[in-house]
């Protein structure tokens, strides 16, 4: 029987083993993938890390929050003005020259995703002030209102954004590597906040807040601490894709951008942090295969060999694939509300623990069937 220490040791050995090999896969697909499947790579880990933020909001505290494009809008454009040289800056802002103190502000990726992150944050605090006592529908519609704002104030304070024209040539610092370790951060940053007692307290807040609020908790407060955290790894992905893509606008912020990565959650698991990754790389690689319904589709048909129909074309539908997601959440919501995973989490525990497991089923299922 392995004692508590033992185990201990043994899964933290199991997660920097499954940490190398990922490393060893990302290093196999840089040089084996295409620059296609390079940026879907890059995709899954974004998408999750914003996956994850909204997971913590929604799924862990409670919170029906729609607010999250907003976030993104501003850990993006925060960045993108860190990173960006004075030179990009005078030739970017041409309509109106760039706000005094940010034409020679410059700072590193790193700094420039982590200031992302708190300007996001501190929005989501700055938000969360007068709309936090609401809940259920009423707060999504309440977030839902302010991502609005937040995008149009985007729009007009052509100083600070550059207006609807955005920003161009952001430097893709946001590579596979970057990507993939500020997903790993996230991960541990949130699982162990959820396995604290703050990250339980959140939970107990979620299932019951009127028990939560007679046993003493400051609901108000611990529910303003996960919107801000949320809001803050939101910024972080926000940063990252402005990165990845190197070019931002406003109109890149609006409420589909919410609706994709609230499919994520859902479609993996409301709860679930393995759900929120692996929801991600489902929808991230469906949403970008399902572009083939978009555009014309020239096939062959043929019946045993014996005789062929074609080429036949089939026109397609601009805006198809997000009708097959809206149907495929519906789906989802009807049949199995759970998502993917549920509310399960990948555990080291259990899956030593499978082969013992397997044969527990095995004898049950069996044993007694054996002459």
């Amino acid at each position: 029987m392995m004692t508590g220490s033992g185990r201990t040791l043994r899964n933290q050995l199991s997660t920097l083993v499954a940490i190398i090999l990922l490393a060893l896969f990302l290093k196999w697909a840089l040089t084996n993938f295409n620059g296609y499947q390079i940026q879907l790579l890059n995709l899954v880990a974004i998408n999750a890390i914003l996956a994850l933020s909204l997971n913590f909001i929604y799924g862990f505290s409670g919170m029906f929050s729609l607010g999250h494009a907003g976030f993104m809008a501003v850990g993006a454009y925060v960045s993108a003005l860190c990173v960006l040289t004075p030179e990009q800056k005078e030739i970017i802002w041409f309509l109106e020259p760039i706000f005094g103190p940010f034409a020679n502000l410059h700072t590193s990726f790193f700094v420039s995703v982590l200031l992302g992150g708190l300007a996001a944050a501190l929005m989501s605090f700055l938000i969360a002030l007068p709309i936090m006592r609401l809940g259920g529908d009423y707060l999504g519609i309440a977030t839902l209102g302010f991502s609005e704002i937040i995008r149009v104030l985007m729009t007009n304070l052509v100083p600070f954004t550059n207006g609807a024209i955005g920003l161009r040539g952001i430097p893709p610092y946001a590579n596979i590597w970057v990507n993939y370790a500020w997903l790993i951060g996230t991960l541990y940053v949130i699982r162990s906040i959820l396995k604290s007692n703050f990250g339980n307290v959140l939970k107990s807040i979620r299932d019951d807040e009127i028990a939560a609020r007679t046993m003493g908790i400051d609901t108000t407060s611990h529910r303003t601490i996960a919107f801000c955290l949320g809001g803050f790894f939101a910024g972080v992905g926000g940063a990252l894709l402005g990165s990845l893509i190197t070019t931002i606008e406003p109109k890149m912020f609006n409420f589909q951008l919410t609706f994709n990565i609230l499919l994520i959650v859902i479609a993996g698991g409301l709860g679930s942090v393995t759900g929120s990754v692996v929801g991600s790389a489902v929808i991230t690689l469906m949403l970008e295969w399902l572009r083939i319904v978009e555009y014309p589709l020239t096939v062959n048909f043929s019946f045993l060999g014996l005789f062929q129909v074609g080429p036949t074309t089939i026109p397609g539908i601009p805006g198809m694939r997000m009708v097959i997601f809206a149907l495929a959440l519906m789906f989802i919501i009807i049949f199995r509300r759970q998502g993917l995973i549920g509310a399960r989490e990948f555990s080291w525990d259990a899956f030593y623990g499978l082969p013992s497991t397997l044969k527990r089923f095995y004898q049950r299922r069996f044993g007694r069937a054996r002459p």
